[in-house]
């Protein structure tokens, strides 16, 4: 059962962003920060910063062991001020160059998913397994427990990633790729979403 991530201690928290990170310091959208040694500190840094953002704007959600966690943003309730948090936070905490370079990144793939994002649409923030726990159905959990609040709410459900892989993964749970977008880093998205019966 997927319920929403509340009333955390800082140890549970610490847990999540430590898990988290170490999810995404192989992942390509940050590989001009170099190697994955070179790149590891500041990705930590940026992914739990992150990981607060999702729970400070109440949209991050964990399988009842929390092994698995996602994030789902309704794009009509965006929190503004957990973002302008964490942006200060990123400049004051990671290297300026790295900030910039990710900046510029999404900025060239800000247009990338323009055919759902002017209507009401389901984000997904992230999809993260604990490495000790994957293989065991854990990710198609999750996001057949986003697919389900998608139906709810009849709107469309999108999927990014920077990870070919990933892609594979989502087409392979009824998620359609419509886009991709290389950027000058080299670093390909792909835009995928999920439309269930009424979206």
């Amino acid at each position: 059962m997927i319920t929403r991530v509340e009333n955390l201690s800082n140890d549970q928290l610490n847990k999540i962003r430590e898990m988290v990170g170490e999810a995404f310091v192989s992942n390509e959208l940050f590989h001009n920060w170099g190697s994955e040694d070179e790149r590891r500190e500041d990705v930590m840094k940026y992914m739990s910063l992150y990981v607060d953002y999702v729970y400070q704007a109440g949209e991050l959600y964990a399988n009842e062991d929390m092994t698995g966690f996602i994030g789902l943003e309704d794009s009509c309730n965006k929190p503004v001020w957990p973002q302008i948090k964490m942006l200060f936070k990123m400049l004051t905490k990671i290297k300026y160059s790295r900030v910039k370079s990710l900046l510029s990144f999404v900025n060239q793939i800000s247009k990338s998913n323009e055919n759902y994002t002017k209507k009401r649409h389901l984000d997904t923030l992230m999809v993260c397994v604990d490495k000790n726990h994957q293989g065991k159905g854990i990710a198609s959990e999750l996001i057949r427990f986003a697919k389900e609040m998608s139906d709810k709410e009849a709107i469309p459900l999108l999927f990014d990633t920077d990870m070919k892989s990933y892609a594979e993964m989502y087409q392979h749970f009824g998620c359609n790729l419509y886009n991709t977008v290389t950027a000058d880093n080299g670093v390909t998205r792909y835009c995928l979403v999920y439309r269930g019966i009424s979206a």
